[in-house]
């Protein structure tokens, strides 16, 4: 008689059929950061997920961050990190030490997917004029060299697809004049996903997900919509640090974008049990009812 874990493995693959199909060939942008990128274990298992998506049929890009891996070489030179409502100041010194690390994390990556069997090409936003940014103040402050994305040009990225690359996008652009910029992360997914037409952007966190109330983390909320996620914003019931999340996430979906997931990357696998399972682990949020 077939042994039930083995019964239990089929189940799981044919739930994830109808995912693998309606997904077949579309852009998904992976936003990875946060303790998933400091934790090595969970870093080849965070790779792993993608290379899988990869092999049957998607389309992803990578974009990551690395904030805490600059900190720590900010320290290491003898430099203080500092930070003005949750944005890095940037000096032409902490500008250096960001791309240096921002280029290293790209090439790690770059390295582990490789060694998968899949080919993989590490970019910045200066590559191909991907990103293009301005000077980006923080409540009128001048924080140094920390770009606001003005334009995108996707070209390179759409080749590297057709390609049968994987890209792979380190936060770094120019603006007008070639001046190097450090540029969040998030915004860079967002204007990424927008910009490649991407069937889904994933936020990969150290949070569950969306809560409906802040302070209790068993509120999760499994699906909200664009409406939705604006009156949690305008309700205040939402920690200051999601508020910019969720606008990026609307923002993201009013330029195109289908679906944006929310998912703790700290749970081993989190990128799989929410595209291929049925209820999924993390908050997605949609356009409308779909």
């Amino acid at each position: 008689m077939v042994k039930q874990a083995y019964l239990d493995k089929a189940s799981v693959l044919i739930e994830a059929l109808p995912y693998i199909q309606r997904f077949n060939r579309k852009i998904v942008v992976v936003k990875y950061g946060g303790s998933a990128m400091v934790d090595p274990e969970l870093r080849r298992e965070i790779i792993k997920d993608v290379v899988l998506l990869k092999l049957v049929g998607f389309k992803p890009i990578i974009v990551h961050g690395g904030g805490k891996e600059i900190s720590r070489w900010v320290s290491k030179v003898g430099m203080e990190p500092k930070f003005v409502n949750g944005l890095r100041v940037t000096d032409e010194a902490t500008m250096e030490i960001a791309e240096m690390v921002l280029n290293k994390v790209n090439k790690e990556l770059v390295s582990y997917v490789e060694s998968l069997g899949v080919h993989a090409a590490g970019i910045s936003g200066k590559d191909g004029n991907l990103l293009t940014v301005e000077k980006k103040l923080s409540g009128g402050e001048d924080i140094g060299f920390v770009g606001n994305i003005t334009k995108v040009n996707p070209k390179v990225l759409l080749d590297l697809l057709d390609r049968d690359f994987l890209p792979i996008v380190c936060p770094i652009g120019m603006d007008e004049a070639f001046q190097t910029y450090n540029i969040n992360a998030d915004d860079a997914a967002c204007a990424i996903a927008e910009s490649v037409n991407a069937e889904k952007l994933t936020f990969l966190t150290d949070i569950e997900g969306v809560l409906r109330d802040k302070n209790d983390p068993e509120s999760l909320i499994s699906v909200l919509t664009v409406g939705e996620a604006d009156e949690l914003i305008k309700a205040g019931n939402v920690g200051g640090g999601m508020i910019p999340k969720l606008q990026n996430c609307i923002d993201a979906l009013s330029a195109g974008v289908m679906r944006v997931h929310i998912l703790d990357g700290r749970i081993p696998h989190a990128l799989l049990l929410e595209i291929f399972t049925n209820k999924g682990i993390g908050t997605v949020i949609t356009a409308g009812d779909a």
